[in-house]
């Protein structure tokens, strides 16, 4: 996972680009397509687009930030930026998805006039931009790994689900005239954004709790190093995300005293490429032996400073 991150980097950054430069440029046409056809499918359609847009423009803002360079302040640079921005966009999400239910349901007990025929047009259209952009982001972005393009695709897929909600919704009301479809659309799409809202905020805020990454399993860690030989035993374990794809860890083991700081090293140097293997990339591992004082935290935690051995490595 470490060695495609650069490479799929530059990629995902025009990926956002393109899409951030199309879905916004359609969310207008639907916004005023929805004012003239007085649609609040369609309203609130673009209103998803609309965060859509936003959530793309800040993802593109955190690549832009997450290039500048670790300094002093923050030594991890500006990567944590994206899962703030992760953060941001979910709760913008979940405010959107409740102002449509809340119009809908002004709308169910006075329905409006709806121009189906303006409707169904904009909508179509609206169904073929998302189609286009999803198979785009597929194709040439890691939709997969990273939380920020992530979020984006998951966005423009339930936008697809707006779209045909709104193409339904005219179906209806040119057919049968039932002028509920339009607000029963808007408040289908209201539930899928809600949904995307909660699932980006509750990823992100796991991140920034310091919560284990979802693809890292603990205990087959442990396992790992306790296999390698010279590890007695090991302890103060922590695995953490700086940001979505890149993996931190941290740990004391405990090794045989007699071991001399080459033999410590050729373990260390193990222990880094059995890890890199599974997904993290930032590792700081403390030697100590077993005579190491565990009782008396403060005391501990003085001559640990003293020996304390970091070491930073990219596999």
């Amino acid at each position: 996972m470490g060695h495609n991150h650069n490479h799929s980097h530059g990629a995902n950054k025009k990926v956002l680009l393109i899409s951030f430069i199309i879905i916004t440029s359609y969310m207008i046409v639907e916004a005023v397509g929805g004012f003239l056809t007085n649609s609040l499918a369609l309203l609130s359609d673009a209103g998803h687009m609309l965060s859509d847009s936003i959530s793309l423009g800040i993802g593109l803002l955190a690549f832009t930030l997450g290039d500048r360079v670790a300094s002093y302040s923050k030594t991890y640079g500006y990567k944590r930026f994206e899962i703030l921005a992760a953060v941001f966009n979910g709760g913008a999400l979940i405010i959107i998805a409740l102002f449509i239910s809340y119009e809908a349901f002004r709308r169910f007990n006075n329905p409006a006039e709806v121009a189906a025929n303006g409707m169904l047009t904009i909508g179509f259209i609206g169904l073929l931009i998302n189609i286009i952009v999803a198979w785009y982001m597929l194709k040439n972005g890691d939709t997969e790994d990273n939380l920020n393009l992530r979020a984006a695709f998951l966005h423009v897929i339930s936008d697809m689900l707006g779209s045909v909600g709104a193409i339904v919704a005219a179906l209806c009301i040119m057919f049968f005239q039932w002028s509920w479809a339009d607000p029963l659309a808007s408040l289908i799409v209201a539930i899928l954004v809600l949904n995307s809202g909660w699932r980006v905020t509750s990823e992100a805020l796991h991140v920034l709790m310091e919560g284990t990454p979802k693809n890292i399993n603990i205990e087959e860690i442990v396992k790992t190093i306790e296999k390698i030989p010279g590890i007695i035993s090991i302890h103060d374990l922590h695995v953490w995300s700086i940001t979505s794809g890149q993996n931190a860890f941290s740990c004391h083991a405990v090794v045989n005293g007699d071991l001399s700081i080459s033999e410590s090293q050729k373990i260390l140097r193990k222990i880094e490429h059995d890890l890199g293997h599974k997904g993290i990339n930032h590792i700081t591992i403390q030697i100590e032996s077993s005579e190491h004082p565990h009782d008396d935290s403060v005391m501990c935690k003085n001559t640990e400073a003293a020996i304390d051995h970091h070491h930073h490595h990219h596999h």
